[in-house]
């Protein structure tokens, strides 16, 4: 979470036991407690008589315009108010905006680093890829630390601007000493969580300043929320939907305006 880890040990006491649950109630629930909080921020922070006004402003202007079609510069002058208002409405809106803007930044990146991406589990077969620049060529080698098998050759060729190693190992967290790669004399590492929890590392590591190596992956599958007739969202696209039906209901069961 960057800037914000400081703030884990809290949000993990508070949002912690929504790990015990599947992924889809997770996020359905979060969305409701997020869009929740913004309904009521949003209800309190503005005035509601005037955002109700304005609201009914643009309504009927916009009626107007489609009534005015066949009279293009009427059509236009009436368009151009219901701009007006409606700029009138974003800026009435824009406090309640501000005020829920940075604790959502934080959940979300509490949500996209428990939700992004599927665990590695114990003795389960994974790969990791340090992919390299175009025409960078030669070998590279794999160390890995005790409770981490290395399956297959620990020297792989560049193939595609690629070096692929398959493993599995041992539940634990290897980041000391981590996996660690060499190629033209230089150590390359990547940390990796083994668990039959929740928990995983940021699979892909970029690689800063290397003249050679662009990153190292780990093969960590993408976190499927929702899976409907091949539509397969993750935890932000499944946010997103569950996050615009609850606002929807919640605004009209508050009258927000």
């Amino acid at each position: 979470m960057g800037f914000f880890s400081f703030l884990d040990p809290v949000l993990n006491f508070v949002f912690g036991p929504l790990l015990n649950l599947s992924p889809f109630f997770a996020i359905m629930i979060m969305s409701f407690l997020i869009s929740l909080i913004i309904v009521l921020i949003y209800k309190f922070a503005t005035n509601q008589t005037l955002m109700k006004q304005l609201k009914g402003e643009i309504k009927d202007l916009q009626k107007q315009a489609k009534e005015l079609k066949e009279f293009p510069d009427k059509a236009m002058a009436v368009q151009k108010k219901a701009m007006q208002t409606n700029m009138k409405y974003m800026m009435q809106s824009m406090k309640a905006t501000l005020i829920t803007f940075i604790p959502i930044i934080i959940i979300f990146g509490w949500l996209q680093a428990h939700f992004a991406f599927v665990a590695i589990m114990p003795d389960q077969e994974f790969t990791m890829t340090m992919e390299f620049k175009d025409g960078v060529q030669g070998n590279v080698s794999i160390a890995v630390p005790e409770g981490i098998e290395v399956l297959g050759d620990s020297v792989q060729k560049i193939e595609g601007n690629k070096a692929v190693f398959s493993l599995k190992g041992k539940s634990g967290l290897y980041d000391s000493p981590p996996i660690e790669f060499t190629y033209n004399n230089v150590i390359y590492s990547h940390e990796v969580i083994i668990t039959s929890g929740k928990e995983f590392i940021e699979p892909t590591k970029v690689i800063r300043g290397s003249e050679s190596v662009k990153s190292i992956e780990t093969s960590n599958a993408k976190n499927v929320i929702i899976n409907l007739f091949g539509w397969k969202l993750g935890w932000l696209g499944s946010y997103i939907i569950f996050a615009l039906i609850f606002s929807m209901l919640l605004r009209k069961l508050m009258k927000v305006y």
